[in-house]
């Protein structure tokens, strides 16, 4: 089946995995790279900007793209990355349906249960689907690989810039 198909979260979730004989592990190696300690004075966000589920497949292809980008720019301790989504929803496919001649399925196959052939993410808009920390110079970098890694996600996304507060620059006095 096509990605697109999983898009809609029209149906419940289905996520209790250790019910479910079978369900492949999410494609995802890592969910955070760089530096989590680093001084960093503002956080970028790709956030959803509407509802829909995105496969793991799709996330790791986006972190790796966005990664890439930011690693290659500002070195291994240059910033921080982290998905901040994790693929629950466990994807069920009725092979008999996706080969050739489905559209003649008999009528005890109508409304199959399916294997599971994968997992996804649900998110809601205005959820952060990937989160990078980096100093205020860095932000036109960061901003590129957002659009790089925006580019394998399957819904609408925007880019959210944000200050933080306690940044490791500022040194606490006593």
């Amino acid at each position: 089946m096509k990605g697109r198909n999983y898009r809609e979260t029209d149906r419940h979730p289905y996520t209790r995995s250790e019910f479910i004989p079978g369900v492949p592990p999410p494609r995802i190696s890592k969910f955070t790279m760089g530096d989590p300690n680093g001084p960093w004075e503002s956080e970028l966000a790709l956030v959803a900007m509407e509802d829909g589920q995105i496969r793991h497949n799709a996330l790791e292809a986006a972190r790796v793209a966005s990664n890439k980008v930011v690693q290659d720019a500002l070195g291994e301790k240059g910033y921080y990355l982290r998905v901040a989504v994790y693929p629950h929803h466990v994807l069920r496919e009725h092979k008999v349906a996706t080969q050739a001649g489905a559209d003649r399925l008999s009528q005890g196959m109508r409304r199959a249960f399916g294997v599971p052939t994968g997992t996804a993410a649900r998110v809601k808009a205005g959820q952060d689907i990937i989160v990078i920390r980096a100093n205020e110079n860095a932000i036109p970098i960061v901003k590129e690989a957002f659009r790089r890694g925006a580019s394998k996600i399957p819904i609408a996304t925007r880019v959210d810039v944000r200050e933080l507060k306690n940044s490791g620059s500022q040194k606490a006095s006593t």
